[in-house]
């Protein structure tokens, strides 16, 4: 059985992996060791969330075609099917899909997983971009995947800060 999804579909899964980042991040920040450490994953939170808003407002501009079912879908399996694949294939801000943070990280570790993450996620979206179909919803999903390298770029200068 091939899968495919569409646009709107894709979107759905980038908004719910950056909300999970932002979610890390808050709940890092909660447990950071001072001040200072605690803005820098909060700022990075308020990143992850301005993400999750340009995913939304892409996602609001396709058009009819790029948001038409690929799938018959009347259980609504895909919905779910697409809520499981944001939640573990999209680590995005997570240890892993069962753990969380201790408390007990350092700043670096921190950005090291949150780092680790982002580099999951793009290989995620590189991935699933040929499973949509048209031109220009593989453009979109092209700007998801540049988004992600900004992250990357952004954790990595903030992690050689600490060094």
């Amino acid at each position: 059985m091939t899968i495919a999804f569409n646009a709107d579909e894709i979107f759905e899964m980038a908004e719910q992996i950056e909300r999970n980042g932002a979610r890390f991040y808050r709940e890092a920040a909660g447990k950071a060791p001072d001040e200072a450490s605690k803005t820098m994953l909060l700022e990075l939170s308020e990143m992850e969330e301005g993400h999750e808003k340009t995913f939304a407002q892409m996602r609001k501009e396709l058009t009819a075609e790029e948001k038409a079912p690929t799938t018959y879908d009347p259980d609504d399996q895909v919905a779910q099917y697409l809520r499981t694949m944001a939640d573990f294939h999209g680590t995005e801000g997570k240890i892993s899909p069962t753990d969380k943070l201790t408390g007990n990280e350092s700043m670096e570790e921190v950005l090291k997983i949150a780092l680790q993450a982002e580099k999951n996620s793009i290989a995620f979206y590189v991935g699933i971009k040929d499973l949509v179909p048209g031109k220009s919803a593989k453009d979109r999903i092209h700007a998801i995947i540049i988004e992600e390298m900004a992250h990357v770029s952004t954790l990595g200068a903030k992690l050689q800060l600490l060094r």
